[in-house]
């Protein structure tokens, strides 16, 4: 039991509190309805995202025993079985998908395009340049969307600004090819048998992207904040004074990525890391406080 709850990456549910990206700026954040539905969308993410872990990691047994942390992962160190973890998938995705459609008709349809949408990184995506790491910029585009339908139920007038979307996959891409040069940088010569994609990227590739990625991240979260709609929503134009906490969180990443080599793990860094952690708490106390007040 204790191998397929480690299977489960619980850590790696973190990326999926973008869903109640929706509640916060939907200016319901203390209305326990609308929290309550937020988060029953949050542990149905949580649980399909679990059912493609080790769908992944059971399709990746082989090339992980090359990796020096996979290595110790349960499925590929034989701690747990084939056919428990196929098994647990299944339990863990049909009735979650099956759950999302009573949510909402928006939120069931969202869950499913997210699962099929990582079964297809799992077995072909993953392996295409560029196309890895879109795929994932994209899932996180699902789950801020997916955040908002999932409201829909008790209020079919909520939105999400274009911008908050634009600003999701740009800060995705950003985090996603990260990873790929952490990667780069552990497997070093032994990183494309580890990876087809990982051929194809270089570390001068890799900090291009992340560079382009991370200035467009904050310009268009700064767009936002100022945009005629959101003013007129919030009867402010103070969010504006939050971009300096989008600006370190990102600049500190980078600066873990490049120089402490910490960007394979977004989720476990996030923790790891207390200037982060603190930063990203501090954005969302003075959202709430510039929106609730």
């Amino acid at each position: 039991m204790r191998a397929f709850i480690e299977s489960l990456r619980v850590r790696e549910w973190s990326k999926n509190l973008l869903l109640f990206a929706g509640v916060m700026f939907s200016h319901h954040f203390f209305d326990p309805a609308y929290l309550a539905r937020a988060a029953a969308g949050f542990f149905l993410f949580s649980f399909v995202a679990s059912s493609i872990y080790l769908l992944n990691d059971l399709r990746d047994r082989e090339q992980d025993l090359l990796h020096p942390k996979k290595k110790n992962r349960p499925i590929a160190s034989g701690r747990l079985g084939a056919g428990a973890a196929l098994a647990g998938a299944f339990a863990l995705a049909i009735p979650s998908l099956a759950a999302g459609f009573f949510l909402s008709r928006g939120f069931g349809i969202s869950l499913l395009i997210y699962f099929a949408l990582n079964v297809a990184y799992t077995l072909r995506l993953k392996e295409v340049v560029l196309l890895d790491v879109l795929s994932i910029s994209v899932g996180f585009v699902i789950r801020a969307i997916a955040g908002v339908e999932a409201l829909k139920g008790i209020d079919a007038d909520v939105l999400i600004s274009p911008w908050l979307l634009v600003c999701t996959f740009f800060a995705a891409l950003f985090l996603a090819v990260c990873k790929r040069r952490s990667e780069l940088v552990l497997l070093e010569k032994g990183a494309a048998s580890h990876r087809a994609s990982l051929e194809q990227y270089s570390l001068a590739l890799a900090d291009q992207i992340t560079a382009v990625t991370a200035g467009i991240t904050v310009l268009s979260f700064s767009l936002y904040t100022i945009w005629p709609d959101t003013v007129a929503k919030f009867g402010t134009s103070s969010l504006i004074y939050t971009v300096p906490f989008v600006v370190y969180g990102l600049f500190r990443y980078m600066y873990l990525a490049h120089e402490k080599g910490l960007g394979g793990h977004p989720a476990e860094v996030l923790f790891a890391d207390k200037p982060l952690l603190v930063n990203l708490l501090l954005w969302a106390g003075a959202v709430l406080y510039i929106l609730y007040r």
